[in-house]
């Protein structure tokens, strides 16, 4: 993604356009820009040649009113905090306007699976 471009606020921006044609309550409005909880952690993976390297990870559960956070892990070079914070928010409004019970995730780790073996 660009480095001029940051998803969540374009993710943000869709929500704001939305509230104001639902005329949405601007307390509701205020607690849905945001994500509920997230997570920001380090996993040490042992590579094949013994060495360990370690990892920076995210997990962002947006919104869970409607159930369980649904939304996979995404393994990517240039993965950020407001990409997975997007992905969360899109699929929480996703599973919504679906009438699916379950409320939206997302979690990134920031490596390249391309360099890395299916052990590591």
């Amino acid at each position: 993604m660009s480095e001029n471009l940051n998803p969540f606020a374009i993710a943000q921006a869709q929500l704001d356009e939305a509230a104001a044609v639902l005329q949405l309550d601007e307390a509701m409005h205020q607690f849905l820009r945001e994500p509920m909880r997230e997570f920001h952690f380090t996993i040490p993976v042992r590579m094949d040649d013994g060495t360990t390297r370690s990892f920076r990870g995210f997990r962002v559960q947006y919104n869970d009113a409607r159930g369980p956070g649904k939304g996979g892990i995404r393994f990517h070079p240039d993965e950020t905090i407001d990409t997975v914070r997007a992905l969360a928010a899109w699929m929480t409004w996703k599973t919504a306007v679906s009438d699916i019970p379950l409320g939206g995730a997302k979690g990134g780790v920031i490596c390249n699976p391309r360099e890395m073996s299916q052990g590591e």
